[in-house]
């Protein structure tokens, strides 16, 4: 049985919208620059080099922001706002920024050590999965649903099969999705302790 307690605040989403428009301006920005002849995702992206970071260091950060397509986007936002939403409701918006961007950063480190110094990684998905991980430990028995399978599941599950399913994709960067993911579990452990939720 869970024994989440929830928290209530008002401004409990500025963060995440804040997030959100930042990535939607970011976004613009990338295609608007390519509309005019100059691809700006190679200062942005972070490369799998220790020496390319030494020199572009803010793609440890950048590289967050800055997503490929709409459609990239779009999922990775609404799940940074299905899951940083649920967080911020449990664990109060302090909790979901460290676990995000800490996430996010340590799902860059995983990209430096074990992606190819050739090709940048952009994307939340690192610190997204960071969130999903934290929420695994912290509220494993709620029931979402993953698309397209028409059954609730616990979310613990929904995390792990979502994992899964892109982990083998060729344009997908598993090292930063399994570095937020380490990170976000751990994140999750340490605050079922902090708060103590019983699970």
């Amino acid at each position: 049985m869970s024994n989440v307690r929830y928290r209530t605040n008002e401004g409990e989403l500025i963060p995440i919208v804040v997030i959100i428009i930042i990535n939607v301006l970011v976004y613009l920005g990338v295609n608007i620059a390519a509309y005019m002849g100059y691809n700006i995702i190679p200062y942005l992206g972070l490369y799998g080099s220790w020496s390319g970071l030494i020199e572009r260091p803010w793609t440890l950060i950048t590289y967050m922001f800055t997503q490929a397509d709409f459609i990239h986007l779009l999922t990775n936002m609404l799940t940074l706002y299905f899951f940083g939403s649920f967080l911020n409701r449990v664990a109060g918006p302090r909790n979901f920024l460290l676990i995000y961007f800490a996430g996010g950063i340590i799902g860059g480190l995983f990209v430096l050590l074990f992606s190819s110094p050739y090709i940048p990684t952009i994307g939340a998905s690192g610190a997204v999965f960071a969130l999903g991980g934290a929420l695994a430990i912290v509220a494993p028995k709620v029931s979402v649903f993953i698309f397209p399978i028409p059954v609730p599941m616990p979310l613990w599950v929904g995390v792990m099969i979502g994992f899964l399913i892109l982990l083998p994709l060729s344009f997908v960067s598993w090292q930063g999705h399994l570095g937020g993911l380490v990170f976000g579990l751990l994140a999750g452990l340490y605050l079922r302790h902090r708060l103590k939720i019983a699970v």
